[in-house]
């Protein structure tokens, strides 16, 4: 997925060996400081104000890397689960900081789109590529608050809405059709598809939008990878609307409208994120609760890299465009996670919050569960055992034992957790962890959320004590 149309098909692009990519017939450093500050401010800007989903997908990029490989900009997914920013320096240095953010909302809303409309019928159908491009860049312009494209050397770069519209616009009043106003034309993503589609003669772009390499081959966009990556993006934006972040909220009720029309893939997979919630719905047969599925998005990102060594095809076709020999990769990530659960038998935690808890860390692969109930002191248990307490509630104590600098029953704590999670009402001492980010505390109604404003702050989430 590579920004716009300029010039040559790039014979591009690969994660797997990073030093190639930088190697390719490299920029001038100095262009590369430049497009690297370009890039960082960019992004910053998105985390701040403009685009929750943005800057969480990019959050995900963990590899972003100047090349003269390729001639704008991409977003790899490949097919080892991890995807990265590639982008051409010189292309960066001549756009300047608002062409920079423009290009990077682009990249990040194509992943956006493959994800929630994987037909590949639709993918291999070159008006439904140009339907993308427009109602990406209409979504840009307004939501970067641009009147036109970013110019680069004086020229717009990228596909204009405006101008395919008025293309849509004589078409159909050639042959006797009545257009829709631009408004209802970008009303939402399969209203541009479907509104092309009318024409007598479709147009569709010259060169395929998305990059190609030597060959024909397309710039990796696994969709396993894709579907992964911008699932956990959106769901952390969605729990940003739903913690306060009102840009957040905004962008997400904007996306649904867009994406659900006529789409049951895209209505599906806003149903499986609770997201008919910033609208006051609910899904139907389908209870969501917001917190439990940032509990499994956070297990699930916890994982180490894969052991096992494999041929990745995809990545070995690109490597030879790119005149690199072969290599093999590590598969990973694998899932392999110690996960603590405190229960705090002190307070009035409901018995189907744990028996939730139980189900759950059943049903994710390589999860490793230790639980332990406390009060004033750690008590370990096993899910279905009975759990005493009732005195006054330490967290130090939950901090101490799981650290290993105590024992229970004559036996210390000898795994180092990815996890550790509290359930309590949040009313004892604050504590300070060794590793404070792995700590997610999940307070009761009416509890206090002090893990939040701590320093340093930590996951704090509200959990419901209805029954359902």
């Amino acid at each position: 997925m590579a920004y716009g149309e300029r010039g040559r098909r790039p014979p591009v692009v690969d994660l797997a060996d990073r030093r190639a990519l930088e190697a390719y017939r490299p920029a001038d450093p100095a262009v590369v400081a430049q497009a690297r500050r370009l890039k960082e401010a960019a992004l910053l800007d998105f985390g701040l104000t403009q685009s929750a989903v943005a800057s969480w997908l990019y959050a995900k990029c963990h590899h972003q890397i100047p090349t003269t490989a390729i001639d704008t900009a991409a977003v790899v997914a490949s097919g080892d689960g991890t995807c990265l920013l590639l982008f051409n320096p010189d292309f960066f240095v001549g756009l300047g900081l608002d062409g920079v953010k423009f290009v990077l909302f682009h990249e990040a809303r194509h992943l956006v789109h493959r994800h929630l409309f994987a037909d590949p019928e639709l993918h291999d159908d070159p008006v439904f590529e140009l339907a993308a491009e427009v109602s990406i860049n209409h979504v840009a312009l307004v939501r970067l608050d641009r009147s036109e494209l970013p110019l680069l050397d004086g020229r717009p770069t990228g596909i204009d809405p405006r101008a395919v519209y008025e293309r849509y616009r004589a078409d159909l009043t050639a042959h006797g059709l009545e257009p829709v106003s631009y408004e209802t034309f970008t009303e939402t993503d399969l209203r541009v598809y479907g509104e092309l589609k009318r024409m007598h003669r479709p147009p569709v772009p010259e060169h395929r939008l998305c990059a190609r390499l030597a060959g024909g081959a397309p710039v990796p966009a696994d969709q396993e990878t894709v579907d992964a990556v911008t699932s956990s993006a959106l769901l952390n934006s969605l729990l940003a609307a739903r913690r306060g972040h009102a840009g957040a909220e905004r962008e997400l009720l904007d996306l649904m409208d867009r994406t659900t029309d006529g789409s049951a893939r895209a209505a599906r997979i806003w149903g499986n994120l609770g997201a008919g919630m910033l609208r006051g719905e609910t899904t139907r047969t389908r209870t969501v609760h917001w917190w439990q599925r940032w509990l499994v998005d956070v297990l699930g990102s916890r994982l180490r890299d894969g052991e096992r060594l494999v041929y990745p095809k995809k990545r070995g076709a690109l490597l030879a465009a790119l005149g690199q020999d072969p290599m093999l990769a590590r598969r990973g990530p694998v899932r392999d996670k110690v996960l603590v659960i405190a229960y705090d038998t002190s307070g009035s935690m409901p018995h189907h919050v744990i028996t939730w808890l139980t189900a759950l860390v059943g049903r994710i692969d390589g999860v490793q569960a230790h639980w332990l109930s406390f009060d004033a002191v750690v008590m370990p248990f096993v899910p279905g055992e009975r759990v005493y307490g009732g005195g006054g509630t330490s967290f130090q104590a939950v901090a101490d034992y799981v650290e290993g600098r105590t024992e229970v029953n004559g036996r210390r704590f000898d795994e180092t957790p990815d996890a550790v999670v509290m359930l309590t009402d949040g009313y004892a001492p604050p504590v300070t962890p060794a590793e404070p980010d792995k700590w997610i505390w999940l307070i009761t109604e009416g509890g206090d959320e002090w893990p939040e404003t701590h320093t340093p702050a930590m996951d704090c989430h509200r959990v419901t004590t209805g029954s359902r």
